[in-house]
Parts: structure tokens; sequence; C-alpha cells
């Protein structure tokens, strides 16, 4: 099945590749094999395969990759060789109370994930995107862009809304600068001499956060769906009206998630690794959430409300706090969970795409993925307390499932946290190799799914990635349940890429 996706070469052209992203693949095949070509068509199909998988790979891509399977073989070797040190060591926890019960609630909890994995892919399989309707049966629809500190890519942002292949007369176009320091203004007249009266922008008089630029746009907004986008991505010509289409099929549609990938993934390491984190997250993740009609958060780079639903939570959005202090982030999560609340149906779209923009170094990934967990937390707090209550007419099931799921693994977080310490302290050489592992067998799943989806060489990121979270994000998950208090968007004053 070919991939429906797209690149960030098809929308945004103006990022061009480094001089270091040759492509690996043509080096290997430069001799002049036209005779093979010609005569023999299952060594062409060979080749060309091989060709398509390693097309972009660098030499420092090559390297990582290298680097991550034979981390993850070393490991797998070692588990083999020291199977007596492992045999000792559960013999010793299996003896002793306080291991033996660990060991129970470990076994208790693989078991759900497993059964939940397993519930997953039936449900995945069961997913289908809904079709646009046609032009006349398209609601009318207010796009809300809010920006601080974008510079010109927020001109490329609005420019790919214009270009959408929806009707303009039904299309209300809202760009709000949250009182950038930088010349994000600027490029927001020069989308609005190109765009004219297609395009209103709006200036706030200080930087107040996305939430309240958010807030402004509702309220100036007439359309019967509002899109929020972030101003650092791009969409696709037929992503609006495939985003939108939910809310004519489900009367009881209250919100819909698109389809996030990676606008720089051909620039850097990190965002290639993310790039196939996106993936699984939406195509597969949010895919089960859709089925049960309760995906969890829409989000902030392409998300659309039913007018009536947000204008019917709104007050309580815009002043949500969090232990006595104003909420200023996680508005997206917040926003769904309030959806939700009022019984509605949340949906995602796979075939609404949107291509953003994501950190390219580790100071920026660690700071987003901060302020994602502290907002995983509130939210998950606050949906405990509708969740279990009668909130919606049909089954519940699905929500409380999902619930569930997220509850346990914030809720093992710092136990597991100690052991993790523990074991290290202990036994460093069997962690390690227990770990590349366990990294090797688990991160299996998102490399398969990938390269069914799109292509291969892309898919082997799924390892580094894991790699790279296990051994150097770990503390994210505790430390922002520590800190789920703490207030900033931390991202915002980052340098700026170029």
């Amino acid at each position: 099945m070919k991939s429906e996706a797209i690149t960030s070469e098809q929308l945004y052209a103006s990022k061009s590749n480094s001089a270091s992203e040759s492509n690996f693949a043509n080096t290997l095949f430069e001799m002049n094999n036209e005779a093979l070509r010609t005569t023999f068509s299952p060594y062409v199909k060979i080749q060309d395969y091989i060709i398509k998988a390693f097309e972009n790979v660098s030499a420092m891509n090559v390297f990582v990759l290298a680097g991550t399977f034979l981390l993850m073989f070393t490991g797998a070797y070692m588990v083999y060789e020291l199977q007596p040190e492992f045999y000792a060591f559960n013999s010793e926890r299996l003896n002793s109370t306080i291991g033996f019960s660990f060991i129970v609630v470990a076994t208790a909890l693989l078991l759900f994930k497993v059964s939940f994995f397993v519930y997953n892919l039936f449900l995945y399989f069961k997913y289908k995107p809904i079709e646009s309707v046609s032009d006349e049966l398209l609601p009318t629809v207010t796009v809300i862009v809010p920006a601080y500190n974008e510079g010109k890519l927020v001109w490329q942002t609005l420019k790919s809304i214009a270009a959408s292949d929806f009707p303009e007369a039904k299309l209300q176009l809202l760009a709000i600068d949250d009182g950038s320091k930088d010349d994000t203004w600027y490029w927001m007249q020069e989308a609005k001499k190109q765009l004219g009266d297609r395009l209103t922008i709006l200036q706030q008089p200080k930087n107040q956060g996305k939430r309240h630029a958010l807030y402004r746009g509702f309220n100036l907004g007439t359309g019967d769906v509002f899109v929020t986008i972030d101003s650092d991505s791009i969409i696709k010509t037929d992503t609006l009206r495939n985003l939108v289409s939910p809310f004519v099929t489900n009367e009881n549609c209250g919100a819909v998630a698109g389809n996030v990938r990676v606008l720089n993934n051909k620039k850097a390491i990190l965002p290639k690794m993310l790039n196939v984190s996106f993936v699984m997250s939406f195509e597969f993740v949010r895919s089960v959430e859709s089925m049960l009609g309760t995906v969890l958060c829409t989000p902030g780079a392409l998300a659309a409300y039913r007018k009536d639903a947000v204008f019917a939570c709104l007050p309580e959005w815009i002043d949500q706090k969090f232990m006595g202090q104003p909420s200023d982030i996680g508005e997206d999560r917040a926003m769904t969970n309030m959806i939700l609340k009022q019984g509605h149906h949340v949906l995602f779209q796979k075939n609404a795409y949107v291509l953003t923009d994501v950190p390219e170094k580790y100071q920026g990934l660690y700071k987003m993925f901060i302020r994602w967990g502290r907002s995983n937390v509130r939210e998950n707090l606050m949906m405990a307390k509708f969740v279990f209550k009668n909130f919606r007419k049909e089954s519940k099931f699905g929500a409380r499932l999902l619930f569930l799921n997220q509850f346990l693994t914030i809720a093992m977080t710092i136990p597991f946290l100690f052991f993790m310490i523990f074991f290290i302290v202990t036994h460093p050489i069997l962690f390690v190799s227990s770990t590349l592992l366990g990294i090797l067998i688990v991160s299996s799943f998102p490399v398969l799914f990938y390269a069914k989806r799109h292509n291969l060489s892309e898919a082997l990121w799924a390892y580094s990635y894991s790699v790279l979270y296990t051994f150097g994000l770990f503390w994210i998950a505790p430390y922002s349940i520590i800190t789920a208090a703490k207030k900033g968007w931390l991202t915002r004053e980052l340098p700026q890429k170029n």
C-alpha cells in the first residue's frame, strides 16, 4: 500500500538539505548496470528498494544508526552470556518480600500492557479516516494562528492555509501576534499584503501566552468550526476539508485532531527521530483513541473544535488554574478534556496532514517534553474527576480504559525510577544489557509500523530514539510529576533556528 504521507520537500521547499545530506544509496550503485536492469527485473526491484530505503542517509546518520545497533546487539549478547547472573538476581528478588512484591506488580502491569496493546491492534485495523464531504456540506470555518517569535515561518504557514482546497466564502483566517520580539509582525503584514481581505491580522498589546491569543481568536471567530494551527506549521491543500468533515458526519463530534508530522526532519538527527515517534503517536495511538471516540489530546499544531463546544467551556478554560496558579501550558489538552467532559466525541483524521517544526537540539527537546509531561499530569487529574461518572450517553468503557492506562503509567513512574536506580547501583551490567535487549524487542514494532506505512531507512530511527529516551530523557517523566505545578512555556526564549 502506497503511503499517504507527505514530505517536507513537497510543502516546504525553502528548507534545503545541508551539503552533508548526500545520497548515500547512489554511491553504492555508481557502476553502470544498465544491462542487468534490462535483462534481470528481480535485480531491478531489489536495487530500487535499497536505493529508496537509504536515500538521504548521511555519514553521520550511518554512524548513529550503526552505533545504535552495535549497542543493542551487544546488550542482547551480554544477556545471553550472563544468564547465570540473571538467574541469581531473580532468585534473590523472589526470596525477599519487597522483591517478590515488585515482581508481582511488574508482572500484573506487563499483562495489562500486553492485553492493552493487543486490543489497540484490533482497533487500529478497524480505523478508517472519514472522507471529505462536498463543498456544499462543509461547515464555515475560522482558522486561528497564534504566533510568537516565529519570523518568516508564520508567512509560510499563512500561505499554506490560503492555498487550501476550501471554499473561500466559508473560510475566515485570523493571525494573532502574541507580542513577538522579532519580525513576526512584519511577516504577518507581508502575508496580509498578498492575501488581502482573506486574512485578518491582530497584535496583542503584550505577550500574554498562547491561551490568551487563542481566546481572542475564539471570540472574534464567525465560523461554526474553529481550527487552530501553530505558526510554525504547514498544511496540505486538502487538510482543512478532511479535518472538519467529521463534524458533518457525526453530530456529536466536538473536536478533531490532525495528523502531525515533522517539518524539519531533513536537517538534523533529533527531528528524524521525532518524525518516527510522531507517526506512532498519531497514526497508531490516535487512530485507536478515535475508534473509542476519546482522543486524549488535540494537538496545537492542528486541531478543530465545534464552536458550541468551545463556548460551553470557554470561561472555565481561560481561567483554568492548577494548585491556585493560572495555567499557562497545556491549552490543547485542557480544551480536549473539557469537550470530552461535555459528552462529545473527539476524533482523529489520519488524512489531515500538518508538518510542524520541532527542536533540533537536546535543550529544546527536553524542555518541550517537560511542558508536555506537566500538562499530562495536570489533565489526567482533571480527567479523573469525570471519567467514572455518567459523562457520555454512549459506552464509556474506552475512555475509562485509556485513562486507566495513562494513570498507571504516571503512578508507577516514581516507583520504577527507584527500582532502576537500585538496579543500576547493584548490578550495572545486568541493567544495561537487559535494557538494551528490551529496546531491541519493544522498538521493533514502531520500526515495522513506520516501514510499512512509509520507508525502511527512516523507520530505523525508532531504535535510536528509544536509546536516547531511555538513557538521556528518562528523568523527564518523574521530574514532570514532581514539578507539575511549575509555570512556564520553557521553549519560547530559546535561540531561533536558522
